[in-house]
């Protein structure tokens, strides 16, 4: 007899409205391996962390718990074989260093090597921020929590896995149950409560993985609680390389793959890296629909197709092809009430973002916005 550990099937779609992605095995390719010994001996870490933490986290002052959650998880990505890099364009750095690490391989290694390991936070204790991301697998949530502790949005059967499921109910994960379009008013209702009580939360508005090298489309819906409590919303770009640099999809769990097949999957992978880059915080406006193109103009940027998906190629020739949105119209610049644009220096943006205030009531309306609600 077969035992079945973390067997999670893939949700599938009961309706036109639930997201759909045709990425599948053929889409994960392998890079290099290490040995069974060294699978072992990741595997017997990630239990014992996944066994202690909940001891761990009782015994820990309240006060002291968002460092310990976030050392767990940076240790839990160790295991797991991946580094983490972490890079903040929020605030412009001095181009001078830059240059003269750039002019030099040593100092560009230093400079990789601090900023993987750079205190660099979502937003201040008791700001509440909304942060946004792309969904690949599994491993998504442990590298999110490793830069700063945070609640999620995630699918709901997550609560009954094995493990992992503790954890979840640790980190306050709000459940969602994508098949029952009634109960996501109140998914957005306790989001607003949660932002509105200065807490951060996750949310992959993507409503499906992908494999990393194709994206699915933001859905705005989750984005209405950033509007309705005024609060800031943090776009992420996450991805995973492999040790020369390269997009790596092992860690995607995409298709009929099973948590079984995923976990020892990126157990066996060598030099993987879990690269969070922090773009600029979004203002939350008016319109969801115009920030959920803004969050995805700055997730993505130039790698973005007109069917908001990048690389297909990749995606398996035999798998089946879902109906791809109508393409965004390009949006005007997002202007901040400093009255300037999102891609340059937005320095009275970054201060409210970072304890200084909420969101304006009223934020300054983006062009397209406008044209929206008077359509």
């Amino acid at each position: 007899m077969r035992t079945v550990v973390f067997e999670a099937p893939p949700a599938q779609a009961v309706h036109a409205w639930m997201p759909s992605s045709p990425c599948g095995p053929g889409c994960i390719e392998p890079i290099g391996e290490i040995g069974t010994a060294r699978v072992v001996a990741r595997a017997l870490g990630v239990a014992g962390l996944l066994l202690t933490y909940p001891m761990c986290h009782l015994a820990t002052p309240a006060g002291r718990r968002d460092n310990l959650q976030r050392e767990y998880a940076r240790l839990l990505l160790r295991c797991l074989g991946m580094r983490l890099r972490v890079v903040d364009k929020r605030i412009p750095t001095d181009p001078v260093p830059a240059e003269r690490a750039i002019a030099s391989r040593v100092g560009a290694e230093r400079a990789a090597s601090a900023a993987a390991t750079a205190d660099v936070r979502y937003a201040d204790r008791g700001t509440g921020v909304l942060v946004v991301t792309g969904h690949i697998g599994w491993t998504d949530v442990v590298a999110l929590a490793a830069v700063q502790p945070l609640g999620f949005v995630a699918r709901a059967d997550l609560i009954d896995w094995p493990l992992l499921g503790g954890l979840a109910k640790l980190m306050r994960v709000i459940p969602i149950e994508r098949e029952r379009l009634r109960q996501l008013p109140g998914i957005v209702a306790q989001l607003g409560e949660r932002l509105a009580a200065g807490e951060r939360v996750a949310v992959f508005p993507e409503g499906t993985t992908w494999c990393g090298r194709a994206y699915g489309t933001m859905r705005p819906a989750l984005f209405q609680a950033a509007i309705d409590t005024g609060t800031f919303v943090q776009p992420v770009r996450l991805r995973y390389l492999d040790g020369h640099g390269d997009r790596c999809t092992v860690p995607g769990f995409v298709g009929e793959d099973s948590f079984g097949n995923s976990a020892l999957r990126v157990l066996r992978s060598r030099g993987m890296i879990a690269e969070i880059v922090l773009e600029p915080p979004e203002y939350p406006g008016l319109d969801r629909k115009d920030l959920a193109r803004r969050c995805e103009l700055a997730v993505r940027g130039d790698e973005m197709s007109r069917h908001g998906m990048n690389d297909t190629r990749w995606i398996e020739a035999t798998a089946t092809r879902v109906e791809d949105p109508a393409p965004a119209e390009p949006t005007a610049p997002a202007v901040t009430h400093s009255g300037v644009d999102r891609r340059g220096l937005r320095s009275r943006a970054v201060a409210v973002f970072r304890g200084r205030g909420r969101a304006p009531e009223h934020a300054p309306r983006t062009e397209a916005a406008s044209d929206s609600a008077r359509a």
